[in-house]
């Protein structure tokens, strides 16, 4: 049985989504963050070493980082769902949305997110954060234009797995300037099979 160690309000949600969009059955262990700190609990590390979410079980196989996650439960469980044929072009593209997501695209939302606690002693690394953040969400709007999803008219797991960073660009009121990608995370969050992981999962204020 696949098992989700999903920690509320963090990345794991999306390995809910994919798992309601593939139809495979799986089993919750929810953990919650401290209340003060925002971070995860001790017991996380009982399942892997860096105390984060998500990480998920599968028998004797353990496996973290969303992207890895995604991957390998797409490739192992997916029966030819969610991900072009390998070795296409449309291959290559995928696996470099895949990797995009938290390589590049996430890293000035959360230089941003970290910055904006400093108060005035950020105020100097606003610009180039700020310049960081339109580079990526230009890029996303570019190539969302004339489509449903990234690499044409059907979901793949690069969706899913980007679709955080639309999530995180809708937090700080970024999405507005973007309308490719703003109606892309509209159609992501409308799928019948996100508002399931809801469900299961548990409030998330990113789904919103």
């Amino acid at each position: 049985m696949i098992i989700v160690h999903h920690l509320n309000e963090s990345r794991s949600q999306r390995i809910l989504w994919l798992l309601e969009e593939l139809g495979v059955a799986y089993e919750i262990k929810s953990y919650e963050r401290d209340a003060k700190t925002r971070l995860a609990p001790d017991e996380l590390r009982a399942v892997h070493p860096l105390g984060k979410s998500p990480v998920v079980t599968d028998g004797e196989t353990t496996v973290h980082e969303s992207g890895a996650i995604i991957d390998y439960l797409i490739r192992r469980h997916g029966s030819g769902k969610l991900q072009p044929p390998m070795g296409g072009p449309e291959y290559e593209a995928y696996l470099q949305w895949l990797h995009y997501a938290e390589g590049s695209a996430m890293l000035p939302l959360m230089l941003q997110m970290y910055v904006m606690r400093l108060g005035e002693g950020g105020a100097p690394l606003h610009p180039r954060i700020e310049g960081e953040v339109d580079n990526h969400m230009s890029y996303l709007d570019q190539a969302l234009a004339g489509r449903d999803y990234l690499l044409g008219q059907a979901l793949t797991g690069a969706d899913i797995q980007m679709s955080f960073v639309g999530e995180v660009a809708r937090a700080f009121g970024k999405l507005p300037s973007y309308p490719n990608a703003e109606a892309w995370l509209d159609r992501l969050h409308a799928r019948p099979a996100y508002k399931a992981a809801i469900e299961r999962g548990g409030p998330y204020a990113l789904g919103r």
